[in-house]
């Protein structure tokens, strides 16, 4: 070969485009959360990790020389996705027991929960506060290959008021510690914002009220005025970034919900003008209901301080309760378990309490799917098995429409047309 022919080749070589990967993963049946029902003899065809066709056999065809899948009489669902997590939090080192070890060390456990995460069928989650920037070194190393885990949208440092829930509130004034994260006042604030944009943050988390695992805070106490929430959400919003709020006590709900945050976080004493506000603005409650039992049951074994102990007996109850009234009067929900205060890998114990307390499997299902993707802002990728979507699928034995705890016991784990987990 003429060394033109070769450079040609070359060239070639370096231009063309790399041969599509085409899958065709089979199941029994497959939920369409988007239209509430279930299609018998599923087939979902993806191309290069995003879905091209879903739906029943008998109308969708499956192109000559794909990868096949077949996952026999399973059901097969969008994966699952939860909209409240801290990858590199460990539910068992509660209190001060954090200071024994390094810094680095929060980074190190999440690349485990990111893989026990995805593991257990979540193929995306919102990172909604962690420190070191933990989030954004884990997302960076899925992406890069380095590591396992799911689709990280994260929120870097919780933005939150001088001596609140997102401020370090546990040490005396002589004990110095970096809070990264507390601004004061509206124009410090929107600068935050900016800088947390900077850092990599893909959504803004800020704390509206107190918190259980603050230290001298009240649980329900406001901690931004309407002025500053207004700035917050406002530059967010301008930066094309979505916002969650922190807030168990009803004025931190209300206010947050009139500056036009996109997620209530925890929600615990929402009232009826909350529902009112919710339901007006398109806002989502992303309400942590299965929690409870693990902090009461396992806090003090872990560390937790007292004080936040009880704190948690008297809020937890009154949570469940808020939700329940709150699936009855149309507030649209999203699926967040708050994992990192209970242990990674578990999130779909949460499926169960939801239904207990008012869902139907399917609307909490849809909380964890349709809903989230579209509290994201990234309906076009996840969410649904639909065409245009990431091939983030689930499968389950059995019928989750029938029973939702099939949920806890994910059998195959499949991101962007990739097998992740199989278990059968």
């Amino acid at each position: 070969m003429t060394s033109k022919a070769l450079l040609a080749a070359a060239l070639l070589a370096t231009t063309a485009p790399a041969c599509a990967d085409t899958v065709a993963i089979t199941a029994d049946r497959m939920i369409d959360v988007v239209a509430g029902k279930t299609i018998v003899n599923a087939v979902v065809v993806a191309t290069d990790g995003r879905i091209v066709a879903a739906g029943p056999a008998s109308t969708t065809a499956i192109p000559a020389g794909a990868r096949r899948i077949d996952l026999g009489a399973m059901t097969i669902l969008p994966g699952l996705i939860d909209m409240h997590v801290h990858l590199s939090s460990d539910p068992t080192i509660g209190g001060y027991r954090g200071l024994e070890y390094a810094r680095s060390f929060s980074t190190a456990i999440g690349v485990t929960f990111a893989k026990r995460t995805l593991d257990a069928g979540f193929t995306t989650v919102r990172n909604v506060g962690s420190g070191n920037l933990d989030d954004i070194g884990l997302k960076q190393a899925i992406e890069g290959g380095y590591i396992v885990g799911p689709r990280i949208v994260p929120a870097t440092y919780s933005i939150g008021a001088t001596g609140g829930h997102c401020d370090a509130t546990e040490f005396q004034p002589e004990i110095k510690v970096e809070t990264p994260g507390v601004a004061d006042g509206p124009e410090a604030i929107r600068a935050k914002v900016r800088q947390l944009r900077k850092w990599g943050a893909e959504v803004i988390k800020f704390c509206g009220t107190g918190g259980v695992f603050s230290k001298t805070t009240t649980v329900g106490g406001q901690q931004y005025s309407q002025a500053e929430m207004d700035a917050l959400v406002a530059e967010a919003h301008m930066l094309g970034m979505k916002v969650a709020v922190h807030a168990h006590g009803t004025s931190g709900i209300n206010t947050a919900l009139r500056a036009g945050a996109d997620t209530i976080e925890h929600a615990s004493l929402a009232d009826d003008e909350s529902f009112a506000l919710a339901k007006k603005s398109g806002a989502w409650f992303s309400m942590d209901v299965y929690d409870d039992d693990y902090i009461l049951a396992e806090g003090a074994k872990n560390g937790v301080f007292a004080e936040s102990l009880e704190k948690e007996r008297a809020i937890g109850l009154k949570q469940r309760q808020t939700f329940q009234r709150s699936v009855r009067a149309g507030v649209r929900h999203v699926f967040s378990t708050d994992a990192g205060v209970y242990p990674h890998g578990t999130n779909a114990l949460q499926f169960a309490k939801m239904v207990e307390w008012g869902m139907t499997p399917l609307q909490a299902i849809q909380a964890a799917t349709v809903n989230a993707g579209e509290a994201l802002g990234r309906s076009a990728d996840v969410g649904a098995l639909a065409p245009g979507r990431y091939a983030d699928i689930v499968a389950v034995a059995g019928d989750p429409l029938a029973d939702v705890r099939v949920l806890e016991k994910v059998a195959v784990v499949i991101k962007g047309g990739a097998i992740a987990r199989d278990a059968r």
